[in-house]
């Protein structure tokens, strides 16, 4: 099992790829609150996503998160390093991502 560290951590690599991608891809017209919810560890994260990219990363939840993810902590490491398909990991629950349908069509253009 990934330690709350190895998931904070998870989580800062991947706002700096999203840093890098924003730069060659071009600004993504998304602006949404996003809670990153760990259960297997019992904790929870919280950020923004804007212009692409995921900024103000902190501990703890945002029960009124407009995007609200939920994996348990091997899972959203190997999420985030490309070790888990993300389309897979939904089709097969090992990942939950509740949002307005229109925002996951934006939301796979991050990934």
């Amino acid at each position: 099992m990934a330690s709350v560290d190895d998931c904070r951590k998870a989580l800062f690599d991947l706002a700096t790829r999203l840093d890098a991608n924003a730069e060659t891809r071009g600004k993504l017209d998304l602006e949404r609150t996003l809670a990153c919810r760990v259960p297997d560890l019992g904790v929870a994260f919280h950020a923004r996503l804007t212009g692409g990219r995921l900024v103000d990363i902190a501990d703890g939840d945002d029960p009124a998160a407009k995007i609200a993810l939920r994996a348990d902590s091997d899972d959203l490491v190997a999420l985030v390093t490309g070790k888990l398909d993300v389309t897979k990991a939904l089709a097969s629950r090992q990942v939950a991502i509740k949002a307005n349908p229109f925002d996951l069509l934006k939301l796979r253009k991050l990934l």
